[in-house]
């Protein structure tokens, strides 16, 4: 009999439970607005901004002459011409970085190895 009564008690607090979340709206940021992304479930995730963001066409940041690389691997970039990447980067507010990446990479430019910790820094600033 006992048994009987903890498990009525328990299913209890298990629909208890699942009715509540049922009641709670979800919170999706509005489209377009990638900043909200926290990674919850109630958030647009990451992957798709990253998505969204892929579909743009890419923005230059006065930058135009880099297209000259396109193709090249990351690995392959003289001491001068990561120079030129680091001019770029270094002109830019930070904010504007991470989406100066995303702009090279839709135009299959590979940023050079000796630039990439500086900009990680920046990004992740």
């Amino acid at each position: 009999m006992i048994y009987l009564v903890l498990s009525l008690i328990i299913l209890g607090m298990l629909v208890a439970c699942f009715h509540n979340r049922r009641d709670e709206a979800p919170v999706v940021a509005p489209k377009g607005d990638c900043a909200a992304c926290d990674g919850t479930p109630q958030t647009r995730c990451e992957q798709d901004c990253m998505m969204e963001a892929a579909t743009r066409e890419p923005e230059y940041f006065d930058d135009e002459e880099l297209d000259q690389f396109r193709g090249r691997p990351s690995d392959a970039y003289t001491d001068d011409e990561a120079e030129m990447f680091r001019d770029v980067m270094l002109t830019m507010k930070q904010h504007e970085v991470a989406e100066w990446g995303r702009s090279l990479r839709l135009r299959e430019v590979s940023l050079p190895d000796q630039v990439k910790d500086e900009y990680a820094l920046l990004v992740a600033g």
